[in-house]
């Protein structure tokens, strides 16, 4: 694809969202991101603003119709708002599994449906949805946040058939760890805390999981993935991106026993 694409990116306020929205910018596209309370505005970067909450359908339709009414098109869309929760998967609330779900994977769902009848009458356009290493390998007391990106990828994996024959490509980024706010932003379990089973060795984990996140790879890195992915004509179906130690053993985790992964992964996380 050329530049002068218009684009719409979820959860723009921060982290992956932001600085790729303002790269893709910079590059010449018109972006549009969103935020769950931003007010409709253009920001220093040139990204225009619109308020979108991907757990509220309304939300997402009036967004993407105002986009329509001022562009006539959306040539690419970039899935990237989410959050996550980090706890037993034993003691996880009914809301907790809700909200998980529902703002990870529902809610992408949500977007793609109201941005793919325009791309469908376009005959053509670009879907690049962002996953995680934890839709790889499942990071133990992350496990619906895990289960909700692995849903992304089979979600993916079937729409790209779908709609190929459409002009319309999928993409998918899985990011390993990487410096943005979703360490401070994330959930905590209060029941895992204050469990007697599972505490001690819950908060270990965490603290590993924080600690590699705080001293983990620059967001611009996966800004250019996308600044690529968007450019490219053929880009890749699947882009894994991290530090050689996370996307090597995501790599091999593929033909590994299952066995010996799960002992590895008690290993690194301290479980």
């Amino acid at each position: 694809m050329k530049p002068g694409k218009v684009i719409l990116i979820t959860g723009a306020t921060s982290g992956f969202g932001r600085t790729a929205s303002g790269m893709l910018s910079a590059a010449g596209h018109t972006v549009y991101g969103t935020g769950r309370s931003v007010q409709d505005g253009t920001r220093d970067d040139g990204v225009r603003m619109l308020r979108l909450d991907v757990t509220v359908p309304s939300s997402i339709d009036e967004a993407v119709g105002k986009i329509i009414a001022a562009e006539g098109r959306i040539d690419v869309l970039v899935n990237n708002a989410g959050a996550g929760i980090g706890g037993s998967l034993e003691l996880a609330t009914e809301e907790e599994r809700r909200w998980q779900m529902e703002t990870n994977f529902m809610g992408m769902t949500r977007v793609c449906s109201a941005v793919l009848p325009h791309m469908r009458r376009q005959r053509g356009g670009r879907i690049i949805n962002i996953s995680s290493i934890a839709g790889v390998v499942a990071v133990p007391y992350q496990g619906f946040y895990s289960a909700s990106k692995f849903a992304i990828e089979g979600y993916s994996e079937a729409l790209a058939v779908e709609v190929r024959r459409f002009g319309i490509r999928v993409c998918l980024v899985e990011p390993g760890d990487f410096r943005t706010g979703f360490t401070s932003s994330r959930k905590m379990s209060q029941a895992t805390l204050d469990d007697p089973d599972y505490s001690a060795s819950f908060r270990r984990t965490m603290a590993g999981v924080e600690k590699d996140e705080t001293r983990g790879c620059d967001p611009a890195r996966v800004g250019k993935v996308l600044c690529r992915l968007v450019a490219r004509r053929r880009p890749r179906f699947r882009t894994l991106t991290g530090s050689l130690l996370q996307t090597a053993f995501a790599r091999v985790s593929r033909v590994l026993p299952g066995r010996l992964t799960q002992l590895l992964l008690t290993w690194f996380y301290s479980v």
